[in-house]
């Protein structure tokens, strides 16, 4: 018994052929589930420009039900606003009013390729803390580090890398890590840090008749007991300022007259983390590229930051505070590959580093010939041709006169985008940039001016909107 939530990408960076792909996983996920309002209901959310709800859990009843919306779902293109999701998630659909249920476990399964236009970080500590289990499967094009951060923890069992036409590879491991969390039969960790871990346990008590009693000790230590109550609605609860490598008994015991049995379980924290474990390069130029690490424990007093050309060239240093992880290096050679080294230096004198190989982007790699059209007085029709080498996808920013910039992406086969909701009569800033799988290709800019209103009906704008009509297969409406 639980509630499902899955929230899939549906923007312009996920392909048709692997949006139908991501379709047909979770049909055949959900399988062997029992669906209905007594069971496991199941809920859905795209992922676009806005968050778009397919369905939410009370909608449907049956595995049939459930897979025919599933199959006949359209994609939706548009940005890919995952933070935005995430909060429509936590606001709407884990309530009453969508069907959730308060005393039964909650998971949500995200689907992506990794890339995310907003920030997911504080929604998802938001989710967590409403007790929902958090699932991703990427389609191995995200940062590892902020999906590391944003699944429920052991990551192992809950951060899933795959290639979009091997996903069956990985569907019966994690039907079965959903299975034990909504199949609660006794008192489980989640979850678990150097000094914390998240309860779960099943539904025993309702918030009229009583209350939960949880008791934890260190094994070694069971004089130094600490206590801690919650609702009898509550199913989960996060214990923190625990110690490092340490195994704690846990008790917990539910408070009523009608019941006197109580749960255990053993958890052992896990050791304090050293830093740096994991490396990563991103945004790569032909000049520059982004270097990010993490962990970032509080004893670090600064990180180092060596590199080089490959093989034997000269090395250069950047110094960096021990409360930041990451930063820029510039003045690059363009087309060559470097070894980078992050060195984290302790206050007490150790030092621990992590390697890793960056490639910084061709010269060519810029998108070519950008042509701006005007459509309408609030319309701009933005063309290219393609960029050199293996793109992804391109990245559109329209920067708006008195409104935030937008920023969006189309697949690599799409040559052109559709912008609207400008202001009349103003200028707008257009770059596009070609992503590949290890950076983003420099940015080509223009600056187009919209005609005023009077101007729409003039023979020259009419002549211009039928050639855009005509071509209307060149750019992706967004």
């Amino acid at each position: 018994m639980g509630d499902l939530l899955f929230l899939m990408d549906s923007s312009g960076s996920i392909l048709p052929y692997e949006f139908s792909g991501l379709k047909e996983f979770v049909v055949d996920l959900l399988k062997p589930f029992t669906i209905g309002p007594k069971d496991v209901q199941i809920g859905f959310v795209q992922v676009s420009d806005d968050p778009v709800v397919e369905f939410p859990f009370n909608k449907y009843t049956s595995n049939t039900a459930v897979q025919w919306a599933l199959l006949n779902m359209k994609q939706k293109l548009g940005d890919t606003n995952t933070g935005k999701a995430l909060t429509h998630a936590k606001d709407t659909m884990f309530t009453q009013k969508a069907g959730a249920r308060p005393d039964v476990p909650k998971v949500l399964v995200w689907l992506t390729d990794g890339v995310s236009s907003d920030d997911i970080s504080e929604p998802v500590k938001l989710l967590k803390d409403l007790g929902v289990t958090v699932f991703i499967v990427s389609t191995g094009r995200g940062n590892y580090i902020e999906l590391k951060a944003a699944a429920s923890e052991p990551s192992e069992s809950h951060l899933y890398y795959v290639d979009p036409d091997d996903m069956y590879v990985i569907m019966e491991e994690l039907r079965n890590e959903i299975l034990e969390i909504i199949q609660l039969k006794k008192l489980r960790a989640l979850d678990i840090t150097a000094s914390s871990f998240r309860l779960l346990w099943p539904k025993l008590l309702s918030d009229s008749t009583g209350y939960y009693l949880i008791e934890y000790s260190p094994l070694m230590d069971s004089q130094s007991k600490s206590w801690k109550t919650v609702t009898g609605d509550e199913t989960s609860v996060v214990l923190r300022q625990l110690l490092p490598e340490t195994t704690y008994e846990v008790k917990l015991t539910p408070i009523n007259t009608n019941h006197n049995k109580y749960l255990v379980t053993k958890v052992t924290t896990l050791e304090e983390e050293m830093s740096p474990q994991v490396v990563v390069i991103s945004e790569s130029q032909p000049r520059s590229f982004h270097v990010s690490w993490a962990p970032t424990p509080h004893n670090v007093a600064s990180y180092e930051v060596l590199y080089g050309i490959l093989p034997g060239g000269e090395t250069n240093l950047l110094t960096v505070s021990g409360d930041q992880n990451t930063t820029i290096v510039n003045n690059l050679e363009p087309n060559t590959t470097y070894l980078v080294t992050v060195s984290a230096m302790y206050q007490s004198g150790r030092t621990e580093a992590l390697s890793v190989k960056a490639c910084t982007q061709d010269e060519s790699s810029k998108v070519r010939k950008l042509k701006l059209i005007n459509i309408s007085p609030t319309g701009v029709a933005a063309l290219w041709d393609p960029a050199r080498g293996k793109v992804l996808q391109y990245r559109v920013q329209c920067t708006r006169r008195r409104r935030s910039p937008s920023v969006r992406t189309v697949p690599a086969q799409v040559r052109g985008v559709l912008l609207t909701d400008l202001i009349p009569g103003t200028e707008n800033r257009i770059c596009v940039k070609a992503v590949y799988r290890n950076g983003v290709g420099r940015a080509l800019c223009r600056t187009a001016r919209t005609p005023q209103q009077q101007d729409i009906l003039s023979p020259e704008k009419q002549s211009t909107k039928s050639f855009c009509t005509q071509k209307h297969q060149c750019w992706q409406k967004r």
